[in-house]
């Protein structure tokens, strides 16, 4: 077998494309032996070498195979394969298929990353909503938001923004049913404001729909999404659980609700905007719009910033543990 397995290891990274898939085939046929094999790879590999994400995909593909020999050489080496095989078992069994000692480890590097967390950025093209920090327990109540855990800005915006880590998986309730259930990130304070990221929880109940319904508790609560490859913005503000001003590049209508004051400025040519920022009807740029209403997203000032972000799950019965992904601390 281990000439087998060399030999295959090799075509991982063949110029032949069908000749690599045939490798990858091979490998996860051969099941958890090849975790030994494949590990070496992605230690000293580049990232975006053809024979990197070979052996990447092979583990995915084994999936919960792998763990237990992932594990063990974790607890028993080889001891340059420990910090790999950590990563793996988190990137195929979430925080839950970790060992005790690492779990308290992980949560003491958060704790000490918090401490000095400061700046932080925020992706301005996203989806996002913003609401009063003052609220934030109204907010998580309004939301349905549980197992709340603190989490540096870098690890929450990796597990809400689907960049490798899930940020939705399915459960069965008690009643026998399926259900989905998100994972959402609740950023720092900034200035007043808090904001909540979670691509498929704000895509699977819209969120034009949660910013009303946490308006209801909070007073006022605004949706961004900003797309530039589509050349589509949205922003939406809800005071008190009804939309008072939206605008959609892409809506039918584009526009709802009257200007509010600082589009005025705008419309009435009192201050200079970019043309392409704002139109005779009010303000197009949803960032603009939120530089004005709650927060400018991007580099975020180290005085405008307090606290810490919360990583929290919508359902009670689905903890932080059970999504799979290693994060960045």
């Amino acid at each position: 077998m281990p000439d087998t397995i060399d030999s295959l290891l090799h075509d991982l990274d063949d110029d032949d494309r069908n000749r690599r898939a045939t490798a990858e085939n091979g490998l996860v046929a051969l099941g958890a032996p090849v975790v030994d094999h494949v590990l070496p790879i992605l230690r000293s590999g580049h990232p975006r070498s053809r024979s990197f994400r070979g052996a990447e995909s092979v583990l995915s593909r084994l999936g919960d195979k792998a763990v237990p020999r992932l594990r063990e050489i974790r607890r028993n080496g080889p001891g340059q394969l420990r910090s790999m095989a950590l990563r793996f078992v988190a990137e195929l069994s979430g925080e839950q298929g970790l060992d005790p000692v690492d779990r308290r480890a992980i949560e003491r590097l958060v704790r000490v990353k918090l401490l000095s967390e400061r700046p932080v950025t925020l992706p301005p093209e996203s989806r996002w909503m913003a609401f009063p920090a003052d609220h934030l327990e109204a907010v998580i109540s309004a939301l349905g938001l549980h197992d709340l855990r603190a989490a540096t800005t870098v690890m929450g915006l990796a597990a809400t923004e689907a960049g490798g880590a899930h940020d939705s998986l399915e459960i069965e309730t008690s009643h026998g049913k399926k259900e989905t259930v998100n994972r959402v990130f609740i950023t720092p304070q900034f200035g007043n404001w808090r904001l909540l990221y979670g691509n498929s929880f704000l895509d699977g109940f819209g969120g034009e729909y949660l910013a009303e319904k946490a308006s209801e508790q909070c007073g006022e609560a605004q949706f961004y999404s900003v797309d530039t490859y589509h050349d589509a913005h949205v922003w939406y503000v809800a005071r008190n659980g009804r939309m008072v001003r939206r605008h959609a590049t892409w809506g039918d209508p584009e526009w709802e609700g009257e200007p509010l004051p600082f589009e005025v400025e705008y419309i009435e040519g009192k201050v200079w905007i970019d043309p392409s920022q704002a139109d005779a009807h009010g303000v197009t740029d949803a960032n603009v719009a939120a530089r004005h209403l709650s927060v400018d997203v991007g580099f975020m000032r180290k005085r405008e910033t307090h606290g810490h972000g919360w990583l929290a799950t919508t359902h009670p019965g689905a903890l932080n543990s059970h999504f799979k992904g290693a994060l960045p601390i």
